[in-house]
């Protein structure tokens, strides 16, 4: 199994940090709970797409989002690969890859502690962003990737009330149940974040932070693009 684990993480780790050679660009979305990420990563996937058409190289490029609805199946390909890559223990690589998905696509990836099972999530987000053109939604993300060149991390705050008052509607719950709820998935994320990079988040590990009390989805979006075409992460066009 330790075979499959190095080479695996070699082959999908696509990119050399001293050259700068990695393929993206990848923009993540890094969310306090009842801070909306995923409708923000659809509308920005659409704008994208047609930004990089209207570009000056002309590129008919289609920008993606990923979150935990379609995890699996983009894992569903990298079984393929692995199926003949021709691994002595390809049941086995096989098995892990879809545990990792299963895990992913629900909230029993803030339960995974195995090792092994870290260390190949790592490498499956970091195949998702050597795709290139991708939005990566929560699962620790922006921090597996902080390091990564030609890439944007975003996180979305809002003050602790707020948050609470937007579950209570959202779910239909008390303020007590609302409470419960927001402590106990920022608890669950922030323990799964030391789990996948031995030490808890902070304000370095994004490259910009926003505060969803107090702007638009639209604003947001509108900002992140500024800011990619700034960086040149993404061409500018007349």
């Amino acid at each position: 199994m330790e075979k499959f684990i190095k080479s695996f993480m070699k082959s999908i780790t696509c990119c050399d940090l001293e050259t700068g050679d990695f393929p993206g660009p990848v923009v993540t979305i890094s969310r306090q709970s009842g801070c909306s990420a995923q409708r923000i990563a659809i509308k920005l996937s659409k704008i994208l797409t047609g930004y990089s058409y209207m570009s000056d190289t002309k590129t008919d490029a289609e920008w993606k989002w990923v979150d935990k609805d379609i995890f699996e199946e983009v894992v569903e390909g990298m079984v393929e690969s692995v199926r003949t890559g021709g691994y002595d223990d390809t049941d086995e690589a096989v098995k892990m890859l879809k545990q990792v998905a299963r895990a992913f696509s629900n909230e029993t990836i803030y339960d995974i502690s195995d090792t092994r099972l870290i260390e190949t999530f790592r490498g499956v987000v970091c195949r998702l962003a050597c795709k290139g053109r991708t939005i990566i939604v929560g699962r620790s993300a922006g921090v597996i990737l902080k390091n990564v060149p030609n890439k944007l991390n975003v996180r979305l705050e809002a003050p602790m009330e707020w948050r609470i008052n937007r579950i209570m509607q959202l779910k239909d719950v008390s303020q007590a149940e609302a409470v419960e709820f927001v402590k106990e998935m920022d608890d669950k994320r922030d323990s799964f974040i030391e789990k996948v990079i031995g030490r808890k988040a902070n304000n370095d590990d994004f490259d910009i932070i926003f505060n969803y009390a107090s702007l638009q989805d639209d604003e947001i979006i509108d900002a992140i693009v500024s800011i990619l075409k700034n960086k040149k992460i993404i061409a500018h066009y007349e």
